[in-house]
């Protein structure tokens, strides 16, 4: 029997795209649909033009909000924050990142993009097919 943990890794692992929402400059709500991938630990890896809103958010903000999965009932909420990768990470990112999402490859040669690693502070895994509800929560 799986673990409520391994329950919502394996839940995230199965969905390569997510929403992000970042705040503006002006603390106005900007969301996202975005490729990801996992890592470590719930880690999230995405990439981003550098003059896309959210990179910009990101530079005076890194608190994210993420949703993934909305199929069937069943979704996570995250909160973490957002780091931006640099140097010898950024290879570690593309390995990882091109084998669970080949197509982002055109963003990768890309030298506007930039790379980031969500850490996460908070999940809530919530399966709203069954009732009553069964929910996982994770605090970091």
């Amino acid at each position: 029997m799986k673990t409520e943990q391994e329950i919502v890794n394996d839940f995230i692992k199965g969905h390569g795209i997510a929403v992000i929402s970042t705040v503006t400059h002006d603390y106005l709500p900007e969301s996202a649909v975005m490729g990801i991938s996992v890592g470590d630990n719930f880690e999230i890896v995405f990439g981003t033009i550098i003059d896309s809103r959210k990179y910009q958010n990101l530079q005076k903000n890194p608190r994210v909000a993420l949703v993934i999965g909305w199929d069937k009932g069943k979704t996570v909420q995250y909160e973490g924050e957002a780091q931006e990768l640099r140097g010898d990470a950024i290879e570690e990112f593309e390995k990882a990142h091109m084998a669970s999402m080949p197509t982002a490859a055109k963003y990768v040669s890309n030298q506007d993009a930039a790379f980031f690693k969500v850490t996460p502070c908070w999940i809530k895994y919530t399966d709203a097919s069954k009732d009553p509800w069964d929910e996982i929560e994770i605090r970091f």
